[in-house]
């Protein structure tokens, strides 16, 4: 039954990438709990919840995802991934909003789990944590998007490699590497 769910909702990916308008209202009910729970992972330990709900970050992901409606699904777990980062960008151009608010707000050397956390109370940890992610997709753009797609996106590490199109291992090493680099990136002073 999985595997049927998988296969239909690849193939209304598809169908709306064609421009397919009765496969979009058919996909949308399909993806929405999944989106929702991504969006629930992406706000995790969030702690202010009047400043963002899940709802609306899965509704801001949507609309900028239907200006993407021609991308190319490769399944079911590109189009999560897709919209995991499209979360992660929003978060991250919310943050960078309310540190421009405060004049002489600076980024700060922070943990890797605090980093992780993305509080809505600490936008310039969300900041610096955006800031190590793009400079470790610089070095090692695999590892970087390995880290998006782990934790943002919430993926196991046999959706991550099927995404990628590596071995679950390669996934595990490259996990923990990214890991140990953002913490050292993050800790620095």
């Amino acid at each position: 039954m999985a595997d049927s769910h998988i296969s239909k909702t690849t193939e209304l990916l598809q169908a709306c990438a064609d421009g397919d308008q009765d496969a979009l209202r058919a996909l949308i009910p399909r993806v929405y709990r999944e989106l929702r729970r991504v969006a629930g992972r992406c706000l995790r330990d969030e702690g202010a919840a009047e400043t963002l709900q899940v709802t609306d970050l899965v509704h801001e992901a949507y609309l900028r995802l239907a200006d993407m409606s021609k991308l190319d699904w490769q399944h079911r777990n590109h189009f999560f991934a897709v919209s995991a980062t499209l979360m992660r960008r929003i978060l991250v151009d919310r943050a960078r909003r309310r540190l421009t608010a405060k004049h002489g707000h600076r980024t700060t050397g922070i943990g890797v789990e605090q980093a992780i956390a993305l509080t809505a109370n600490r936008p310039a940890e969300i900041v610096a944590l955006d800031d190590a992610l793009n400079t470790l997709a610089q070095v090692a753009p695999r590892k970087a998007r390995i880290v998006e797609l782990r934790f943002f996106a919430g993926l196991e590490v046999g959706e991550t490699a099927q995404v990628l199109g590596v071995s679950p291992d390669t996934v595990m090493r490259d996990w923990r590497l990214a890991r140990a680099w953002l913490l050292k990136e993050l800790t620095a002073t």
